[in-house]
């Protein structure tokens, strides 16, 4: 395989592991909120998240440093990605803008 191909795959499998991990993060912590087990939630998401991150590291670096630095770039694009989406869907609903306190006389 053509070693830019690899890598372009690397880094596309790395955002995809890293909204995965991040995106099943923040799943997994509204989930525990209103849990009345969150323990159970906060467990078995890591063990479901880390697993699946790992095996996806492992198999995309082919024993390659150059892939598997090029997935974990990928991996912190991907938790960009979801700390965007988080913040866009946290935000209060029905206010038009926000006020700054500061530019009211």
């Amino acid at each position: 395989m053509n070693e830019t191909l690899r890598l372009v795959l690397a880094l596309v499998t790395g955002v995809l592991l890293g909204v995965l991990f991040f995106g099943g993060l923040w799943w997994t912590i509204r989930k525990a909120i209103t849990s009345r087990q969150p323990a159970r939630w906060l467990l078995c998401g890591k063990l479901l998240r880390t697993s699946i991150t790992l095996a996806g590291f492992y198999f995309v670096s082919g024993g390659r440093w150059t892939s598997l630095l090029t997935c974990l770039v990928g991996f912190v694009l991907g938790r960009l990605l979801v700390m965007r989406r988080a913040r866009l869907d946290d935000r209060p609903k029905g206010l038009a803008r926000e006020v700054s306190h500061a530019s009211q006389p």
